[in-house]
């Protein structure tokens, strides 16, 4: 009987996206429950909402993708709107370039570093370590990079939602335990290791960290953009 039911309306354009927003709304919803804890990330629970309804229904990523690309679509946009906390505080940034540099840099080889690093330790391939890397920047330019270098482009991109993921349930919660209360550190590195995600997660709760957080997505990208070729030509294949 569900499948009789489901059929129509699983042929409606509409149908994917009306779920995945209702899905996140309900990620929002479960996190004002939880007085705004980041572990109920609205992001995390509206992906095991969704996976759980195309398992239920049998329905390919394919089919799912159809109905809800101008979420993605959105992406864009979203991406670019954070340049207005970004303009607002500018003259913060323009103080903060020389300790921004140097973060940005650390931050930006840690991860690719780190990335590659587990990946031999756990005895995975050359391939696997080169879609591992870029694992932080934003997830258009992760599985750019990933199919450039000779990696899995769909791997990049589950280990970059992955990694903004947890960046954004415990990257408050670990800054807090050394003491940084700093909105401009909080946002850079939400920005360098989780990406939009986890900018997202920051972002409300101050312009300044919002401005941070954009600037660490934007230059994150470029660094790493740099830095994973140089890593490949260094690590020939054999």
């Amino acid at each position: 009987m569900f499948r009789n039911l489901w059929t129509p309306l699983a042929l409606t354009p509409l149908l994917w996206l009306t779920l995945t927003l209702a899905a996140y709304a309900i990620g929002l919803f479960v996190q004002r429950v939880c007085r705004k804890s980041p572990l109920a990330n609205p992001v995390l629970i509206a992906i095991v909402i969704i996976v759980a309804i195309l398992e239920s229904t049998n329905t390919n990523y394919e089919a799912y993708f159809a109905g809800a690309q101008f979420i993605n679509f959105l992406l864009g946009p979203a991406t670019v709107a954070l340049a207005i906390p970004l303009a607002l505080n500018l003259a913060h940034i323009r103080r903060s370039l020389h300790g921004l540099g140097l973060a940005l840099l650390a931050g930006s080889l840690t991860s690719t570093v780190s990335g590659v690093a587990i990946v031999w330790f756990l005895g995975g391939g050359r391939e696997v370590a080169l879609s591992m890397a870029p694992k932080s920047v934003t997830t258009p330019i992760a599985m750019a990079l990933a199919q450039e270098v000779g990696g899995v482009p769909a791997l990049t991109a589950a280990l970059a939602i992955a990694g903004g993921i947890v960046a954004a349930v415990i990257g408050g919660t670990v800054l807090r335990w050394f003491r940084v209360d700093d909105w401009r550190s909080h946002g850079l590195a939400a920005g360098v290791a989780g990406s939009g995600v986890a900018a997202a997660q920051v972002a409300p709760l101050s312009g300044l960290a919002a401005a941070f957080a954009a600037i660490g997505i934007g230059l994150n990208g470029l660094v790493t953009a740099l830095v994973v070729p140089l890593l490949v030509m260094l690590w020939p294949m054999k």
